[in-house]
């Protein structure tokens, strides 16, 4: 059963998108697999609107532009509900963890800004939020940087306000665990005991090695254990738990549908991790929660900060977004609207109906990243 059931008609009118040059990070970031790189992730904007006048705003991939606004500007009006089961079923063959599934995600999420906007109502009011922030806690933590950079960082974090910092473990391609284990020892004394560690090793380790460093670990007090082993190896989790681990483990961001949640919940996860710029459904984030819930397991969400804030106000204070800072930082200093983070909590505008996260074009375009600007219209009949 879906959790948003809305009945409104929309039809597509115009879409504006801006195609971003590569965005260069400050310095390059790396995970324990040697992800993420020179550049955020940011390919482009886009402006959708519909017959009554909203416009929904999102940072959305050329691969989006290219495969759904042809779908989208078609002419045709159809309610919130059939959009979404159309779009939905045309990406089965390619299967529900595709790019072309989160596509239709992407659409799910642009059509809730615009029925809140004709509300309006900021999205997370519309969708029953009763409180205008979010728990929050900080993550980066390189590879790449050194020990020092790497307390440094940690203890930004704390000073900012907030009380669980996470970082990223695997060097040197997962060989290095002495490393590791220096680095979370040089954290653990900078920051005391109050404060929360976490590590993320991004499906670097075996079971087997996953669980020897888990055990090396176990002096630090680690709130979490994130992403040790293959997101898809169920069993691995079942396993790491049947040996004795004694951290939580943390995973989901690599998943796209509820249903993979709850294996991870029968395999014995312990917080499971969705991602808001990867869900096939946004309804999705909430029935995750809730399966958390009714587990007794615990629940975060990932992705881009600022637009996943509206969802983390549907969360409870100890179901906390991340604030992931390589990433976000940059791109945030692009935007406009943006939250306000107080004391390890993320505060959202309530001011401006629908989603009031908005890239400022003018930053983009005077720094050299706005490479062109294409207008997009529904064919003549």
């Amino acid at each position: 059963m879906n959790v948003f059931d809305y009945k409104d008609k929309i039809r597509f009118t115009k879409a504006v998108f801006y195609n971003f040059r590569p965005i260069p990070l400050p310095r390059p970031f790396q995970d324990g697999t040697g992800g993420f790189g020179q550049n955020v992730p940011e390919q482009g904007y886009l402006e959708l609107s519909d017959d009554t006048g909203m416009t929904a705003h999102y940072t959305v991939t050329r691969a989006f532009v290219r495969e759904m606004l042809p779908k989208l500007l078609n002419g045709e009006s159809r309610s919130y509900n059939d959009w979404r089961e159309t779009l939905y079923w045309q990406a089965r063959n390619a299967g529900f963890q595709s790019g072309q599934a989160v596509n239709v995600g992407v659409v799910d999420l642009l059509m809730l800004d615009i029925l809140s906007q004709r509300a309006g109502k900021a999205l997370h009011r519309f969708l029953g939020a009763e409180k205008d922030w979010a728990a929050a806690y900080k993550g980066g933590g390189s590879i790449l940087l050194s020990d020092a950079e790497l307390v440094e960082e940690m203890c930004r974090y704390v000073s900012e306000g907030f009380m669980t910092v996470k970082f990223k473990v695997g060097s040197d391609k997962g060989r290095n665990m002495e490393r590791d284990l220096r680095r979370i020892e040089k954290v653990r004394e900078a920051v005391g005991e109050k404060i929360g560690i976490a590590v993320d090793a991004n499906q670097r380790w075996s079971v087997e090695d996953a669980v020897k460093f888990a055990r090396l670990a176990e002096p630090y007090r680690l709130v979490w254990f994130e992403e040790p082993i293959h997101s898809a190896d169920f069993n691995g989790i079942r396993r790491m738990k049947e040996l004795g681990v004694k951290q939580k483990l943390a995973a989901g961001e690599s998943m796209r549908i509820s249903y993979m949640y709850e294996i991870y919940l029968e395999k014995g996860l312990d917080i499971v991790q969705p991602s808001l710029g990867r869900m096939t459904r946004i309804d999705d984030l909430l029935k995750i929660r809730d399966m958390a819930r009714a587990a007794g397991k615990g629940f975060q969400s990932g992705g881009r900060t600022a637009y996943n804030a509206t969802f983390g106000c549907l969360y409870g204070a100890e179901e906390p977004i991340e604030f992931h800072a390589p990433i976000s930082e940059p791109v945030q200093a692009l935007m406009r609207n943006l939250p306000e983070f107080r004391d390890g909590r993320c505060f959202v505008r309530s001011d401006i109906p629908g989603i009031p996260i908005r890239m400022d074009l003018e930053k983009l375009e005077k720094l050299g990243y706005l490479e062109s600007r294409t207008i997009y219209l529904p064919p003549r009949a």
